[in-house]
């Protein structure tokens, strides 16, 4: 497919990325195939993960496309850059079509790139994840690819105001190794269940390490989990705020 939009957008990325003096610490990402389907499954802690994620991938030569919800492809600005990148556009009241749109991309050869955990992590930590990348990769006979993202977080993060300008910001990417879920045929309801479960433990596993390895450790302060002396919500109180309704706009 034609690529027209997407490769000058991340030249842009990159370009803030370096004015910004962001750095980076990537880790594992000769583990992304340079060729062939994948699922790409990251933790979601940033309204910036859509660019941490996909920059995996930029050391094998990939481009991802993410599946994200449909208010985004509506977004005037945001609209029209997503569908140029050819990401796929979720519709949480149908999503088949999200489904079946991401399998054939998995069988032509694309990297899908989701966010199980379907919304961003107020507590910092992995919540529960759908089965959905298990039950894509099983049926389009790919690779499944857990990565840890931290440090977007201190950027622009749900509940908190952004700082988007704010420099020198260590961001750290983990790639771990990938898992192979087999055909869908051979896997049995039981089997995807185990499977989201193993996958939920590496990306705890991987993300754990990200925040233990963070060259910035601070105690106190809102972007560190509360298991790290942070302030940031538990995951209790984290379902709890997201469980509670939101504030009408006036």
């Amino acid at each position: 497919m034609a690529e027209i939009v997407y490769p000058p957008v991340l030249r842009t990325a990159l370009t803030a990325f370096k004015l910004l003096d962001l750095r980076f610490h990537m880790e594992g990402t000769e583990r992304i195939p340079r060729s062939g389907g994948a699922v790409l499954v990251s933790n979601h802690v940033s309204y910036l993960d859509f660019i941490f994620a996909g920059f995996a991938a930029y050391p094998a030569g990939r481009l991802v496309r993410f599946m994200a919800k449909k208010e985004v492809f509506d977004h005037p600005v945001s609209g029209p850059l997503m569908r140029g990148m050819h990401h796929i556009p979720v519709d949480r009241s149908a999503g088949a079509g999200a489904y079946d749109a991401a399998v054939r991309a998995l069988k032509d050869g694309e990297i899908i790139g989701n966010f199980a955990e379907a919304t961003i992590s107020r507590s910092f930590t992995v919540k529960e994840i759908k089965s959905g990348p298990i039950r894509m990769a099983a049926e389009a006979g790919v690779p499944v690819i857990p990565v840890a993202l931290w440090g977007g977080q201190r950027l622009w993060t749900k509940g908190r105001p952004r700082r988007l300008l704010q420099r020198h910001v260590p961001i750290t990417i983990l790639v771990g190794e990938p898992m192979r879920p087999g055909e869908a045929s051979t896997a049995a309801g039981d089997d995807i269940a185990a499977l989201t479960g193993d996958l939920r433990r590496r990306m705890t596993d991987l993300l754990d390490e990200a925040q233990r390895t963070y060259p910035d450790q601070r105690r106190g302060v809102w972007w560190q989990p509360a298991h790290l002396g942070g302030t940031a919500p538990t995951p209790e109180e984290a379902a709890a705020l997201d469980a509670a309704p939101r504030p009408r706009r006036e």
